[in-house]
């Protein structure tokens, strides 16, 4: 256990150094969250919390997003990571494993996860995308891509493809469209579910209250 806890300590300290001033809402404070969340949702599902943490910790260390679209290069950086901190093999491959089908991949892209743990991490990480944390996250990311906040004329796509997904340059407010408002009926457990009505309730009102202000009719 002692070991376990180890690996755990060093993998920690690894992500919080990789990540810090990260301001894409990609950071170590949203890999945190996502960590606490997906042992929340472990404790109720009989997930295993060390692999759990793990793949938590490490879901978001290549993302493709930041590496040419590159979709395997997040399950390689963990997996030579754990390599690395001594890890049981067998651990490590379902860690990789994770990071592999964690992603949001198309409205139009079935995504299952193969696991328990998988579906916690899935779930928390998902939870983190939408809500008022998700709002943030949402503009901070469009803001570093250099996408408008919104433009009337350019209508949200339903991807049917990662390809046409991870090339979409629409505006942010598409995105909420295109994948936040999507989440809620893609969580795996009830837990989440619960969790997610209510962030997913809170964008709904976010949005009509933005466009009333767009169009100037509020007040």
């Amino acid at each position: 256990m002692r070991e376990k806890d180890e690996i755990l300590r060093r993998t920690e300290a690894f992500v919080r150094d990789k990540m810090h001033g990260e301001g894409t809402g990609h950071d170590w404070w949203h890999v945190d969250r996502v960590r606490r969340m997906a042992l929340r949702l472990a404790r109720d599902e009989g997930a295993d919390p060390y692999v759990t943490e793990l793949a938590a910790l490490l879901h978001d260390i290549a993302d493709h997003k930041f590496h040419g679209g590159d979709e395997t290069a997040g399950p390689r950086a963990a997996r030579a990571w754990l390599t690395e901190a001594g890890a049981d093999p067998a651990d490590t491959e379902h860690v990789a494993t994770i990071v592999a089908q964690l992603s949001f991949k198309g409205a139009g892209v079935a995504t299952p996860m193969s696991t328990v743990e998988g579906k916690v991490v899935q779930d928390a990480d998902r939870l983190d995308a939408i809500g008022a944390i998700g709002i943030a996250r949402a503009f901070a990311y469009g803001g570093s891509r250099g996408r408008p906040l919104h433009e009337p004329d350019a209508a949200p796509e339903l991807h049917d493809s990662f390809d046409r997904y991870k090339s979409s340059t629409g505006p942010t407010v598409n995105h909420f469209h295109e994948k936040l408002l999507l989440l809620r009926d893609r969580m795996n457990t009830a837990a989440a579910r619960r969790i997610a009505d209510e962030r997913h309730r809170f964008m709904e009102a976010y949005l009509d209250r933005f466009h009333a202000e767009w169009d100037s009719t509020d007040g």
